[in-house]
């Protein structure tokens, strides 16, 4: 039987944007996000000052720069798995206002082993934030419009490390101090954080000032793609779990290890200055959320044209093929400005990897969406746990950047594999279907 849709304006426009209940709650959704990746990308805008002031070797920046990520991952399916239990919202409202604490705690670091214990408490509590995103973009968002949903949510990571490469290079610029950089962001995070969680609700249900027109038609769109509480998914197969997280490794590998080496890399493999470094990040990672934000345009439309599985594998073999064909050609740039654009141009296709977000809510159980989504960012965060030590080891060895722009190709390669091997089918168990 046909379902009557209720007609809601389509978010295809800024002013539709803030004018639905369920698209105001994903821009805050990303606007937190975007804050919580500049408190990531500020230790990595301020390394090479902080060496200077505690005496690093690579190998210890590396150490200090991967500590975020041991925590961030380990409570990955934990945090997923609270966010089922407990509610995203009081997930994400807990979480930001911890996180900014550990940022502000940083700045009283005096050595690098504060330092890293600092970012240990930063990854325990960021470490909830993405799975309960994903859970509340499923609840919110019919079907057709969560893949601009969640790359736009996401691409507060690129925006994030964007804006903090201004952001905190302008801040050490113009206060002479890393510590008053991370205090101030810090401070911003736990302010964001409470206003968020009192504007956010778990469900539209819940929501006091939502059109009955909207509630009505979120439920309608679902239920006309089959979304209903008695239609039960299939658990998701071994070799697409296994596709899965390869390709989710492979891809952090490539992003955490830009966002941890990379002003590094532009500082000292390339030698700009601390504002040079940080507009250059900028432009990269600029590059690299609007490439995420058109991703999640061109997913939602090339799923109206072809089968989810063809629309999904085009998306992931252009965004794996050209981040790994901009990373071979890298060493070959000496040009600065060519080899800013290169890396724009490679960040830019990367980020459609944000479209990994889709999967939990598109394949899994209803009641596995928060656990799944945690279960592939430990994947992806596992691996960027072990990047900036791998980089900080090749730095030492090598003396250059080289081997590790040959290394991040690799993890290109395995994201590209992997992306390509999930099967984007239909899970729908057959017969389930009320």
């Amino acid at each position: 039987m046909q379902t009557d849709i209720p007609a809601v304006e389509s978010p295809s426009s800024f002013r539709s944007l803030v004018s639905t209940t369920r698209w105001r709650m994903v821009l805050l959704l990303f606007v937190l996000y975007t804050i919580n990746c500049v408190d990531r990308m500020s230790l990595s805008i301020a390394m090479p000052t902080i060496v200077h002031e505690f005496h690093l070797a690579a190998t210890m920046q590396g150490l200090i720069l991967s500590a975020f990520f041991w925590t961030y991952s380990t409570f990955q399916i934990p945090a997923g798995w609270a966010a089922d239990r407990f509610g995203a919202r009081r997930m994400i409202g807990i979480s930001a206002v911890l996180w900014g604490g550990f940022q502000c705690l940083a700045a009283f670091a005096v050595n690098g082993v504060t330092l890293l214990l600092s970012r240990i408490g930063l990854g325990v509590f960021e470490a909830p934030y993405m799975p309960a995103a994903t859970k509340l973009t499923a609840t919110w968002l019919p079907p057709a419009e969560r893949a601009r949903g969640v790359t736009l949510i996401d691409s507060g990571a690129p925006l994030g490390s964007a804006l903090g490469g201004l952001a905190i290079s302008a801040l050490i610029a113009l206060s002479g101090s890393w510590r008053t950089a991370f205090l101030i962001v810090g401070a911003v995070t736990i302010v964001f954080g409470l206003i968020v969680y009192r504007l956010l609700r778990e469900t539209p249900e819940q929501h006091p000032r939502i059109d009955e027109a909207e509630t009505d038609y979120i439920r309608a769109q679902k239920l006309a793609a089959g979304e209903a509480p008695r239609v039960k998914m299939a658990p998701l197969s071994r070799g697409t779990i296994a596709a899965m997280v390869v390709g989710r490794i492979g891809w952090a590998m490539v992003f955490f290890g830009l966002v941890t080496w990379g002003p590094n890399y532009l500082s000292v493999g390339r030698g700009l200055d601390i504002r040079s470094m940080g507009f250059a990040t900028f432009l990269i990672f600029l590059a690299g959320a609007i490439g995420e934000v058109l991703s999640g345009v061109t997913a939602d439309w090339l799923q109206k044209r072809f089968s989810r599985k063809t629309a999904f594998k085009i998306l992931f073999g252009v965004s794996g093929g050209m981040s790994l064909a901009c990373l071979l050609a890298l060493p070959f740039v000496s040009d600065i400005r060519y080899a800013v654009a290169l890396l724009s141009l490679g960040v830019f296709f990367h980020l459609w990897g944000g479209l990994y977000w889709l999967i939990p809510a598109m394949l899994a159980p209803r009641e596995q969406v928060g656990l799944v989504g945690g279960v592939m960012n430990f994947a992806g965060t596992g691996g960027a746990i072990v990047v900036p030590i791998v980089v900080g080891v090749l730095v030492d060895a090598t003396g250059g950047f080289t081997a590790v722009i040959m290394f991040f190709a690799a993890a290109a390669f395995a994201y590209l594999v992997g992306s390509l091997l999930i099967d984007f089918g239909s899970h729908a168990a057959a017969g389930d279907r009320a």
